[in-house]
């Protein structure tokens, strides 16, 4: 009866797992498809999923460590320039000689996680400058991050543009992005859920829980 117990047990986890993988993808992907649709339709280009930059972006959002207060209004602050070099480009083991111009960034914070589509219209297109910097023709590749603190809020959302040639610009060593948490970003091809995971594990344990706590009395061990 225990082993029969034990093994419904693994199968309840594993179903689990398998939905929580469902649920989270990676909302940095889905962030640059939302920004090339928009470019397209605008009659612009779309732009290259650049890894390379995209992990650039995460890592200027570790920059910020937490501080929500001064991203935009009168407190903004940004990274330094020799951060790139220096920091970000180490961190993501990308070659700093292919570091290219950033020619646009995005960037938006708040206290709670919001749907990439959500954080594109509502947070990152505050303005008019915002919508001139998305449809801007100097762009040619793209890269965008997401990332809680510690795994939870607040919430950031960066999105940094360049004019690189691909496959010249932001190379990553091996050409394999390495992945860095907590957070997402953009064309790694990871099922990424760095910035809403702990969100949606809290939400799937409870059920498990009560699963095993069910079948328990169903088996009265």
């Amino acid at each position: 009866m225990t082993l029969c117990f034990l093994s419904l047990c693994i199968l309840f986890i594993s179903s689990s797992a398998t939905l929580q993988n469902k649920v989270t993808d990676n909302p940095a992907d889905e962030l640059v498809a939302a920004i090339n649709s928009n470019r397209t339709a605008s009659k612009s280009s779309s732009l290259y999923n650049n890894p390379g930059l995209a992990c650039i972006a995460l890592q200027y959002i570790k920059a910020y460590q937490g501080d929500c207060g001064v991203v935009g209004g009168e407190n903004a602050k940004r990274p330094a320039d020799s951060e790139f070099a220096e920091t970000f480009a180490p961190n993501c083991a990308v070659e700093a000689s292919t570091l290219t111009p950033i020619t646009g960034h995005l960037l938006g914070c708040q206290s709670k996680y919001a749907k990439p589509s959500v954080a594109f219209s509502d947070i990152l297109m505050k303005n008019g400058k915002s919508l001139e910097i998305l449809q801007s023709k100097n762009h040619s590749e793209v890269g965008a991050a997401v990332s809680g603190s510690d795994g939870g809020g607040p919430y950031f959302w960066c999105v940094l543009f360049s004019n690189g040639k691909l496959n010249n610009s932001f190379v990553i060593e091996g050409h394999v992005a390495k992945i860095s948490r907590p957070g997402c970003f953009s064309g790694a091809n990871d099922d990424c859920n760095g910035a809403i995971g702990l969100s949606g594990t809290l939400h799937i344990w409870p059920a498990v829980v009560t699963g095993l706590i069910a079948l328990a009395f169903a088996f009265r061990i």
